[in-house]
C-alpha cells in the first residue's frame, strides 16, 4: 500500500482528522484485512485496553504495550505471573488497569489453548464472518452488530475476557472484517479482501 502524504487534502473519516497519529493509523492500518493469528490477537488485546478510553490513548502507548507484553507473543505472555502483573501495574508506558492486564495474560492462555486444540485463531475469527469484509454503505457507524455479538460470545466461551460485542466490533473494524470508512473517505472500498 502506498502511504499518502499526510499534509495532503485527502478526504478522511472524521475521527482521523483530529490528530496526526490517528491520521497515520487510519491511512495505513485501520480497515485493512489482517489474517495473521498473532497480529489479530495483538489488536484484540489493544482494543480491550481501549475500553472506556480513547483509541488515541492506546496509540500513544502502543510501543510501550509491545515492550511490556513481550511484543505480544502469546507464548511469552501466557507465562506471566503475579510478579509480572505488579511490574505492569507500575509501567507508565501502558494503561495500568489490573483487570485488563490480567485479562491479557488469560487471553494469551486461551489463544494457546485454541491452538493446542487445532483451532487457528485467524481461521476461527474470520470463519465467524464469512461475508467479510462487510461494507457499510450508509456512513452510519454501529457500536456493535449481530456478527460482533456472535463472535464475542464464541470468544468468551473459549475463555477470553474484555471481548464484549462493542470491543469486538471496534476490533472487526480495525482488522478489516467491517469496512466502516465513511463513503467519502479516500480509503472507502480500497481495503481489499485478504
Amino acid at each position: 500500500m502506498t502511504h499518502p502524504d499526510h499534509s495532503d487534502t485527502l478526504t478522511r473519516c472524521k475521527w482521523a482528522q483530529t490528530n496526526p497519529l490517528l491520521r497515520t493509523y487510519h491511512d495505513e492500518e485501520w480497515g485493512t484485512p489482517v489474517k495473521d493469528s498473532r497480529a489479530l490477537w495483538e489488536m484484540l488485546m489493544l482494543e480491550g485496553f481501549q475500553a472506556g478510553l480513547s483509541w488515541l490513548t492506546v496509540l500513544r502507548r502502543r510501543d510501550g504495550f509491545k515492550k511490556a507484553f513481550a511484543e505480544f507473543a502469546p507464548e511469552r505472555v501466557a507465562l506471566f505471573d503475579q510478579t509480572d502483573v505488579e511490574r505492569l501495574m507500575a509501567d507508565p508506558g501502558i494503561i495500568r488497569a489490573r483487570a485488563k492486564i490480567e485479562a491479557t495474560i488469560g487471553n494469551a492462555r486461551a489463544y494457546l489453548t485454541m491452538r493446542e486444540q487445532g483451532e487457528d485463531f485467524a481461521e476461527f475469527t474470520w470463519g465467524m464472518v464469512p461475508d467479510a469484509p462487510i461494507r457499510n454503505t450508509t456512513g452510519q457507524v454501529l457500536a456493535q452488530s449481530p456478527q460482533s455479538q456472535a463472535l464475542s460470545k464464541a470468544l468468551k466461551k473459549r475463555g477470553f475476557k474484555f471481548v464484549g460485542p462493542v470491543i469486538v466490533y471496534a476490533w472487526m473494524q480495525a482488522i478489516g472484517m467491517v469496512d466502516d470508512h465513511d463513503p467519502a473517505c479516500f480509503r472507502y472500498q480500497t481495503c481489499e479482501k485478504g
